[in-house]
């Protein structure tokens, strides 16, 4: 499999220069809004479609 699915924390922090914390708690952030919306979440990771989205505003099919 060659394309990602999942970010980590440290993917976060390295694509937005910031630290890893603060990626982990965008991410329990970002989790938080896929749980109510009825979606299974992994946690410490983001489906990388919806960071697309959440971040740079992208369709998940971009």
């Amino acid at each position: 499999m060659d394309k990602k699915i999942f970010m980590t924390a440290k993917d976060v922090a390295s694509i937005m220069s910031i630290s890893l914390g603060h990626a982990y708690k965008l991410i329990r952030s970002m989790n938080l809004e896929l749980k109510k919306d009825g979606f299974i979440v992994v946690a410490g990771k983001v489906p990388y479609s919806f960071f697309k989205k959440k971040i740079y505003g992208l369709d998940a099919g971009e």
